[in-house]
């Protein structure tokens, strides 16, 4: 079977169409960020468990990193669905020319881009992750210099269920597992999410819990939650996926949601500072020194805001986009490695030009 071979050298047509490469700020942006990253590890960490290609008969498959590369696309331009991000590849040279594919040849389907997600795991995508971290560190860009833990609430994809109903749904659908008669279906309800209260208004959903370099910005570990969980009970595991270097982290900020005495003494066990907020407990107000204290804080962990406020507005992170938890945490993942190519790239032209607007 194995994979598609493209031919490096160009058609007719490849060289009548790249005449107009260049010519516009997407184009320029995908040409810069495809050479600001090395992608044969990607190919390498991929064809160790991607299980389509292997096959000694059959249609040959389309390299696993080309359908990564066009899950980045899908990220970074907004795109909502695969049906319309195979339309976009099929309209747009630029993107033809990201993800490797020649001018000629027809987008892969977008039945081929939903199952990569389901074939290519969340271990594999956690791997990609941490070897683009590293690429990153290389070129200068700190992940271990402190961090900063946050979580927000994530809408449902479907409908939202009263509590019984959930229950209800649930209780059947682990019958049927058990009894093996239950059949895969294309869209289903969402029972993996559930209920909370936020700002006094109920929300059916999940929960995104996520970290950052408080120095350079870059998101280090992302885990999906139902909505009803509490912050705290994911704050030492977060911190504990956001180490990728053998360096312990100096400091760890946080809200406060995250007050507690497990989580202090975490912290102080495994030798990092405290960073986190402190709150009014029912028998001590805070003192004057402890809220200077907190305003400092909250002028340190405020670029993990700059990672929710930018993915909810460009790429709608707000809401899910599948209905269990195992899919949208692997598409979080993907997000976050969109988000940190970009804003490294973004921020070595600042460097490299501190003039130019953003």
């Amino acid at each position: 079977m194995g994979f598609k071979e493209y031919e490096r050298n160009m058609s007719f047509l490849d060289l009548e169409l790249s005449k107009t490469l260049g010519s516009s700020r997407t184009q320029k942006f995908l040409k810069e960020i495809h050479d600001y990253i090395r992608w044969e590890p990607f190919q390498r960490i991929l064809l160790d468990v991607y299980p389509v290609g292997k096959a000694a008969v059959g249609n040959s498959a389309y390299p696993p990193v080309m359908l990564l590369k066009a899950l980045l696309l899908q990220k970074w331009f907004g795109i909502r669905s695969d049906p319309e991000l195979e339309n976009q590849i099929n309209d747009r040279i630029s993107f033809k020319v990201f993800i490797g594919l020649p001018f000629g040849d027809p987008s892969p389907d977008h039945s081929v881009i939903s199952r990569f997600r389901d074939r290519v795991g969340a271990k594999a995508m956690e791997r990609i992750h941490t070897e683009l971290l590293s690429q990153l560190r290389a070129k200068g860009f700190s992940i271990d210099a402190g961090l900063a833990v946050d979580a927000r609430l994530v809408r449902s994809a479907s409908s939202p269920l009263s509590k019984d109903k959930i229950k209800e749904k649930r209780e059947e659908k682990e019958r049927k597992d058990r009894e093996g008669t239950g059949k895969p279906v294309k869209f289903s309800r969402d029972l993996e999410s559930d209920w909370t209260v936020k700002n006094d208004v109920p929300v059916y959903g999940m929960k995104e819990h996520a970290s950052i370099d408080v120095k350079s910005g870059l998101v280090l570990s992302t885990v999906l939650s139902r909505a009803s969980e509490h912050d705290t009970n994911y704050f030492q595991f977060v911190v504990i996926k956001s180490m990728h270097t053998r360096r312990m982290l100096p400091v760890v900020y946080a809200d406060k949601g995250y007050h507690g005495q497990p989580n202090r003494e975490f912290l102080h066990i495994n030798e990092m500072k405290d960073g986190i907020m402190r709150k009014d407990e029912r028998n001590a107000k805070l003192t004057e020194l402890e809220i200077t204290r907190n305003k400092k804080i909250s002028k340190v962990r405020y670029k993990i805001e700059q990672y929710f406020g930018v993915t909810a507005l460009h790429q709608g992170a707000s809401r899910a986009r599948f209905t269990t938890l195992a899919k949208e945490g692997w598409d979080r993942i993907c997000q976050v490695m969109a988000f940190n190519m970009k804003r490294s790239y973004l921020s070595g032209m600042r460097k490299a030009s501190p003039v130019m607007a953003i």
